[in-house]
């Protein structure tokens, strides 16, 4: 396995590799425990980027283009068997970006892609850019976003290592450009939490428009890190839609309640929305 991913468990058995890419500032292990909860016919490989964990002494990118090309190469090895796409904030563009690589460079293209809690890549950002603002205003912001908690925040030590990396991720958002291409040929499902107050509901409908195949649109009860506190619901979610996929049948899990308990019997309608086409 490349020294880009950090499989929590290896599954030789696995039918599918599930490659999620963390949101700004965060690190691999935020998906160690999804393994736990998936059929093992999914194999869980979080995706370790530049500037943090293991690879905490690599300088991150600031610019999306050249980490897809870095992510591209080094998950080339891994891409021996049918795989998926999981990506939350900024993960979820580096995932779009890099399919749109492997299509156009490799030939390859994931089974399904999963875009968590970003807004259609075409939709202009409506927040003024914060990755070059002064330290002080830079916290505040981050605060603002409450992905980051006050005893953190305060940890004067601890923000010296995260600043420049939490910087270089926010650039890497703030200075992309969008460029139309063609619709990809994988089902796309975009991921969002109701209370997310950076994410709308309608900035994730509109990533229908870069798939040929099926898309869907689910919404969570969380804000916009509703992958931490609606884990299990968003884990049920991406099994159930993986389980569409010839690639993948849902057997052998640990907790059968995955394979078998439908989002909606546990959540009103009003809670979670589903869309299809």
């Amino acid at each position: 396995m490349s020294p880009l991913i950090r499989c929590p468990r290896h599954c030789p058995q696995a039918r599918v590799r599930l490659f999620c890419f963390p949101y700004s500032g965060a690190g691999a292990s935020i998906f160690y425990a999804w393994s736990d909860a998936l059929p093992a016919t999914i194999e869980v490989c979080p995706v370790q980027l530049p500037g943090r964990g293991t690879r905490l002494a690599e300088p991150p990118f600031n610019r999306l283009e050249p980490l897809v090309q870095s992510v591209a190469q080094g998950l080339l090895p891994c891409l021996d068997r049918p795989f998926a796409f999981f990506g939350h904030s900024l993960g979820a563009l580096v995932s779009f970006e890099l399919t749109r690589y492997l299509r156009r460079h490799m030939g390859l293209s994931p089974v399904h892609l999963f875009v968590s809690a970003h807004s259609a890549p075409q939709i202009s950002g409506r927040d003024s850019p914060i990755h070059a603002l002064p330290e002080s205003e830079f916290v505040e912001q981050l605060r603002c976003l409450n992905g980051m908690s006050d005893a953190v925040l305060k940890n004067a030590e601890l923000m010296q290592l995260l600043l420049p990396i939490l910087r270089a991720d926010f650039s890497v958002c703030e200075t992309y450009v969008y460029q139309v291409d063609e619709p990809l040929d994988c089902p796309i499902s975009a991921l969002g939490g109701l209370r997310d107050e950076h994410v709308s509901r309608e900035s994730l409908d509109a990533w229908r428009v870069h798939t040929r195949a099926s898309f869907t649109l689910r919404m969570f009860p969380g804000d916009h890190f509703y992958l931490n506190t609606d884990r299990l619901l968003l884990l049920r979610t991406i099994a159930r839609e993986l389980s569409n996929s010839s690639v993948v049948a849902l057997t052998g899990s640990s907790d059968p309640d995955v394979k078998t308990l439908e989002v909606s019997e546990v959540l009103s309608s009003n809670s979670l929305e589903a869309i299809s086409s």
